[in-house]
């Protein structure tokens, strides 16, 4: 089958700029969901709004007859982080930006769904989903809780992610473990407070939460297999306000990451009885806030292969890494995985850009009609 064209660079770098100037928060992409209902409309696909609030679906159907349903996925959400690009494009937002490349995710899948209406040759359905709060609030749990799969349903799920530090026309793919579960937890221990002078008429809460800083760190090093990645930071620390008084409240945030779900659980238990037994020990009260976020995203393999495939094809097999070590970092998309089979890839972002979420990131305009062609072959080689 010959190559579907894609829509012109310059009109992908056009689209991608104007999300990139209005960066929009989770759960608030409004002007970002209307532009892309309206464009997905004016080339005849199917479109459903308000999904999870701010959702898009877009559903095309093959000109080649009935066939296998396939989800497409891009997030469209932006972070709390203040540019410090000094680009045409530049967020108009002071606070809000887009640190992540959804931008570019978002992009890419409009710019697959522009080819494929305009020439689809496939059998089946796909599925564009553009999925609002991937960032840390759980949009695709939200959408997936309000009967997406139902609505919509599909054999398999695919999404993707810009990856710094790996070139531009390279990409890696994962058969099975790709991104990190992730919990969170806020912990207030406290006591009675004194006069430095004297800590024996209080109850050291200062003490007491060093202590327990350190000693969780033996639940990774002396709990965990070597063999199973594991993450435990406490990220916060808050505590006292002068010199001559120890505080009677300590607080604590911090974050659990791992990718065996059975090791997540048993972690949390024993991270619980760690708390407890020190607040006993040293005579505190404690109040621990602790929030299960995301699963792992954990590749179905045959899928997995799927991927690579179109992706040597694409940019050369020596281009494409497979199996590279899993990011401790997190993905909603993890979500869809649970439901459904599928992949999801990393394209590299290029060596020489920031890092994600730095006020400084910038998708690279160079990897658009990569992802763009990505989409469609990946597509070509499903519904064939």
């Amino acid at each position: 089958m010959p190559s579907i064209p894609l829509p012109s660079y310059d009109l992908l770098r056009e689209w991608r700029h104007d999300f990139h100037r209005h960066p929009e928060t989770a759960f608030e992409e409004f002007r970002t969901s209307e532009r892309l209902a309206t464009l997905l409309r004016e080339w005849g696909l199917d479109v459903t709004t308000g999904i999870a609030g701010t959702g898009v679906v877009g559903v095309l159907d093959g000109a080649r007859g009935a066939g296998p349903s396939i989800g497409l996925r891009a997030d469209i959400d932006a972070l709390h982080v203040t540019e410090e690009n000094d680009v045409a494009h530049a967020s108009c937002h002071p606070g809000r930006m887009h640190a992540c490349g959804h931008d570019g995710h978002t992009t890419m899948l409009l710019g697959a769904a522009w080819a494929l209406s305009r020439q689809p040759d496939f059998r089946g359905r796909v599925v564009f989903i553009f999925q609002p709060a991937e960032e840390n609030e759980g949009g695709a749990r939200a959408m997936l809780e309000e009967g997406l799969f139902e609505r919509f349903p599909v054999d398999a799920v695919y999404g993707l992610h810009n990856w710094p530090g790996l070139p531009v026309g390279e990409a890696a793919v994962h058969d099975t473990a790709v991104m990190a579960a992730f919990d969170i937890f806020s912990l207030t221990l406290t006591g009675k407070g004194c006069h430095a002078a004297m800590p024996h008429l209080g109850t050291d809460t200062l003490l007491a939460s060093c202590q327990l800083v350190t000693q969780l760190q033996a639940l990774i090093s002396r709990e965990t297999s070597p063999d199973q990645p594991a993450v435990l930071s406490i990220t916060s620390f808050h505590a006292g306000d002068t010199f001559n008084v120890i505080p009677e409240r300590v607080e604590l945030r911090g974050t659990l990451r791992c990718f065996d779900m059975e090791l997540k659980a048993h972690l949390e238990r024993r991270f619980t009885q760690a708390i407890e037994t020190l607040a006993g020990f040293h005579g505190l009260q404690a109040s621990l806030d602790y929030r299960r976020c995301y699963p792992a995203t954990i590749n179905t393999p045959n899928h997995a292969q799927h991927c690579a495939e179109v992706l040597d094809d694409l940019l050369g097999s020596d281009k494409v890494r497979r199996n590279p070590p899993p990011s401790m970092a997190s993905e909603d998309f993890s979500f869809f995985l649970e439901q459904r089979p599928g992949a999801y890839i990393w394209l590299g972002n290029g060596h020489d850009c920031a890092p994600l979420h730095s006020p400084r990131y910038d998708f690279s305009d160079q990897l658009l009609p990569i992802g763009t062609r990505y989409w469609v072959e990946l597509v070509a080689k499903l519904l064939r």
